[in-house]
């Protein structure tokens, strides 16, 4: 059973080390930051220059040409990727969930919030990665496939071997 293996990032806040070292560990066929701070994205393309990659721009982000939402097609299935400021998402994501409808989405991906969620709500995958910034960091890992689609949220260091 072939698929895509997708890792989501969000709320980076100047922490691209967990990013890559998050990136060379899972080692997906795509990576996607969800903003805050744009700059930390354009620093793992430079690190990473042959990972493909997509990003979306956050509220810390200023003035961007980046848009702050992207429908994209992966696998026979359209994603939403927003930060999820305009959505309003840390009073209900409501807004956002009606927006991934609207799109016809089958997965909404935001950010902002820093707290991690994924779940699936009548038939919409929905996931936030938290913030991959600092020692309790975290990120998203979406698998698509044939079969379906699995989401989950990993930390951003690694555990402990004893």
């Amino acid at each position: 059973m072939t698929g895509v293996r997708i890792a989501v990032f969000s709320d980076t806040h100047g922490d691209v080390d967990h990013m890559e070292r998050a990136v060379r560990r899972e080692r997906p066929d795509l990576v996607l930051h969800l903003g805050d701070l744009c700059r930390d994205f354009e620093e793992l393309q430079a690190r990473m220059p042959r990972q493909t990659m997509q990003n979306v721009c956050g509220n810390c982000d200023g003035f961007s040409l980046t848009p702050d939402q992207r429908v994209l097609q992966v696998e026979g299935r359209r994603l939403l990727m927003t930060h999820g400021h305009r959505y309003h998402v840390k009073a209900s994501y409501n807004s956002a969930v009606f927006a991934a409808r609207e799109a016809q989405a089958e997965l909404l991906l935001f950010g902002h919030t820093h707290i991690p969620f994924c779940e699936e709500l009548e038939g919409l995958w929905v996931l936030n990665p938290g913030s991959c910034q600092g020692r309790r960091g975290t990120y998203g890992i979406i698998e698509l496939s044939s079969g379906g689609v699995t989401c989950c949220i990993k930390p951003a260091e690694e555990p402990e071997t004893t």
